[in-house]
């Protein structure tokens, strides 16, 4: 859609190099056509002024406000040591609220004459606190008179648009950029077909880009963007469906469990009976095993559904069948643990071809970088011999050396955190493709995992097993109400007396070198002047104080495997009673006697990981208890969100909210390999229902004519989203 023929001109031969290189090291925007789709972010109205009410912190912002007053001070300074420093101090409001600017020294004559009372303007510039005050300093400003013909032109049409803009170029620059190029908006190809927009009373794509851009009425800006929205969706959704459609191309060999194979003898020895969520989700998965093209599914579900019990019943069927079944985890602890559970889980049967094995068995091996040589060379043997029928490993897997007898399933934990590129390596192992199945612990709303894993069937398993606790959850005010902390930390204290233990996490591990600069600080870092809280730290603080004789260890990201693995295998067998941890913990750790929670300057997690995080306690049959400690003001964003996650449990609810809350292009940001994302005007969460129509619309018409021949506008569009990158995201995917 980016890159119409027409429309390729570069920025630099129409705006001239200063600006076009602005718009490409700061917004991405390097030719005619990327302007064009560069959209307003909101509109304002002549007689109407933005909100200063809800201004974001931290953020680039362009209101349309009205000067209150104006007062210039003079003070000394070390620049200007006889009183002689000047600062201009504006206050503008529309209404709703009041909102300062100051501009300093020399900078102070122009806007003195200019902001006088009274004075109507755009001001541009980056929200910040100053005195618990929001203000903007030196904004850039744009007087709106309207009495000057020129001004009058420039502001023509009742409605201004308001772009995304950057410190380096200011919302009305960027309007007046496109003001140069709309007229090539004619020549836009239009990439959805003729039928489709007339079935769906869509207005033609020059039109919906006029629009966008010079709306009259509030008419033209809906009808502009229910067509734009409909283009983002087809598109992405009509590369999916050629995706999906290609892979039911491709061959696999179907994988039936035998009867009376090792799979009954594992039932065999369950000491619980399924849930009828997971005997559903395996009779899908156990559907696509059979066929004779590869299986693609996406397994989500809830913390503790019981997903990995559902794959290893998928794998053993695979060994029935006389395959082999390799499972992919990010870290080694998880692939440790994943070993260790399902070496537990199989007890005999994983004893394959050893004393006391069952004679059905198979052997399950461990493949990670920092196994010793013998142990790693003997792990290789067997699994190009075939006689192990299950590996689970790291990235480990994915090395050239690494090869298999038959390999017929890839199980890929935690999505997330592989590359697409990892996924197609391992894939590429099998004599033809393997079945695909990947597990994600994130739930996932339903219309994002149709547009950022559209090639993947999704199954989900929603109810928890039988004699899971359920988790309360508090948010505890610390800077408030600092003995609600005291509190928490008895509570922890009573829990270790009863026999349970607890994890503390906190963001930061607190061994690195403190660069003030590279530390990423939020407007809300800003505010609070203090790094987040470090793992090292806070043990240190727990064991000399509230904590003092009770047993806590550390736990982070940059200990030696061995180490960690050691920690582990404490806490996990009751030595140790309170965990300190970053969010290492955050996937797979099973210690069912871990009853208490407390997570440290929580407001610095995102929803979906506070959720995640949560999921490590109540696994066994005593209650979980989960405190979010956060310094965070009452009314701030931040503490709505923690209120959020300790309001449910239901993570796909909370997995809308989280999203509501991002930007959409994180959303398909980290799926589709760090590209920009390819959804300006489309909301995943909003637009259900678009997305769920065009992917019908886009699976009809890739059945009918696969290669598109008869719609070269909407290859074009294609080309333009699948640049090579996302090209090739798609093809591995």
């Amino acid at each position: 859609m980016d890159l119409v023929p027409a429309l390729e001109e570069p920025l630099k031969k129409v705006l001239g190099p200063a600006t076009a290189k602005v718009m490409a090291e700061h917004l991405g925007l390097l030719t005619v056509g990327d302007l064009l789709h560069h959209y307003p972010r909101r509109y304002e109205e002549r007689g109407q002024l933005t909100h200063l009410a809800d201004l974001p912190m931290d953020e680039h912002v362009t209101v349309v406000a009205q000067v209150a007053d104006a007062r210039l001070h003079t003070f000394a300074s070390a620049k200007a040591p006889r009183g002689k420093g000047q600062r201009l101090e504006v206050t503008i409001t529309d209404g709703s609220g009041r909102l300062q600017l100051v501009f300093f020294g020399h900078g102070v004559h122009k806007p003195h004459k200019e902001l006088l009372p009274g004075t109507r303007a755009l001001f541009a510039g980056k929200v910040s606190v100053f005195n618990r005050r929001l203000q903007l300093a030196h904004p850039a400003y744009e007087l709106l008179r309207g009495d000057s013909e020129e001004a009058v032109d420039a502001w023509a049409g009742a409605l201004i648009p308001i772009y995304p803009a950057t410190a380096k170029l200011e919302s009305w620059k960027i309007g007046k950029a496109i003001q140069t190029v709309l007229p090539s908006a004619q020549e836009a190809v239009d990439p959805l077909p003729e039928s489709l927009r007339e079935g769906r009373g869509l207005v033609s794509l020059p039109d919906a880009l006029l629009k966008i851009h010079r709306p009259h009425t509030k008419a033209d800006i809906e009808g502009a963007r229910s067509r734009l929205k409909w283009d983002e969706a087809f598109v992405l959704q009509v590369a999916l469906a050629r995706r999906r459609h290609a892979d039911a191309q491709l061959p696999a060999v179907p994988r039936k469990p035998a009867p009376d194979g090792l799979l009954t003898a594992f039932d065999a020895r369950l000491p619980f009976t399924l849930t009828d969520g997971q005997r559903k989700v395996t009779r899908e998965i156990f559907d696509d095993l059979a066929t004779d093209h590869p299986m693609h599914r996406l397994l989500q579900g809830e913390v503790g559904s019981g997903k990995t019990l559902v794959a290893l019943r998928a794998m053993l069927a695979v060994v029935d069948a006389g395959g082999q079944a390799a499972m992919l985890a990010p870290t080694e602890v998880l692939a440790q643990q994943h070993h260790r559970s399902v070496v537990e889980m199989m007890g005999e049967l994983a004893e394959g071809g050893m004393l006391g094995g069952a004679e059905r068995a198979t052997k399950v091996v461990l493949l990670t970088g920092s196994m010793g040589a013998a142990a790693r060379r003997q792990a290789l043997l067997d699994l190009v011999t075939g006689e192990a029928g299950i590996v689970i490993g790291t990235h480990a897997l994915i090395e050239d050396k690494v090869q298999f007898h038959d390999l017929g399933l890839v199980v890929v934990d935690e999505q997330h955190r592989f590359g697409v590129e990892q996924r197609d390596a391992l894939r590429g192992k099998g004599k033809q493709p393997p079945h695909l199945l990947v597990m994600t612990a994130t739930p996932i709303p339903r219309t994002v995992a149709m547009t950022v894993f559209g090639d993947l069937e999704t199954s989900v398993l929603d109810q928890l097993p039988a004699g899971r606790s359920p988790i309360a959850s508090h948010v505890v005010p610390a800077a408030d109400k600092p003995h609600f902390l005291a509190r928490a930390w008895e509570r922890v204290r009573e829990e270790v007396e009863n026999g349970h233990q607890a994890y503390v996490v906190c963001p930061r591990i607190g061994d690195e070198e403190d660069d003030p600069k590279k530390a990423m600080k939020s407007a809300e870092d800003e505010a609070e002047k203090r790094p987040p809280l470090a793992v090292l730290d806070v043990a240190d603080q727990l064991s000399k104080g509230p904590l003092s004789g009770v047993k806590v260890e550390v736990l982070h990201g940059r200990m030696h495997p061995d180490d960690k693995d050691a920690v582990m295998r404490r806490f996990a067998a009751g030595e140790t009673d309170v965990l300190v941890a970053t969010t290492v913990i955050e996937v797979g750790v099973n210690v069912p006697n871990a009853t208490a929670m407390v997570i440290m300057d929580a407001d610095r997690f995102g929803v979906s990981q506070l959720h995640q995080l949560r999921g490590r306690v109540g696994r066994g049959s005593a209650a979980g208890l989960c405190l979010l400690v956060s310094e965070m003001p009452e009314a701030s964003a931040a503490r709505g969100r923690l209120n959020a996650v300790a309001a449910t449990l239901d993570g796909f609810e909370l997995s809308r909210i989280d999203l509501e809350q991002r930007r959409e292009g994180d959303v398909l940001g980290q799926a589709q390999s760090g590209t920009r994302s390819s959804l300006r005007m489309l909301t995943v969460i909003e637009d259900e229902e678009i997305i769920a129509e065009a992917r019908e619309e886009a699976v009809a018409l890739v059945a009918a004519d696969p290669d598109l021949t008869r719609l070269p506008g909407l290859r074009t569009a294609l080309d333009a989203l699948l640049d090579e990158e996302r090209e090739q995201y798609l093809d591995k995917g």
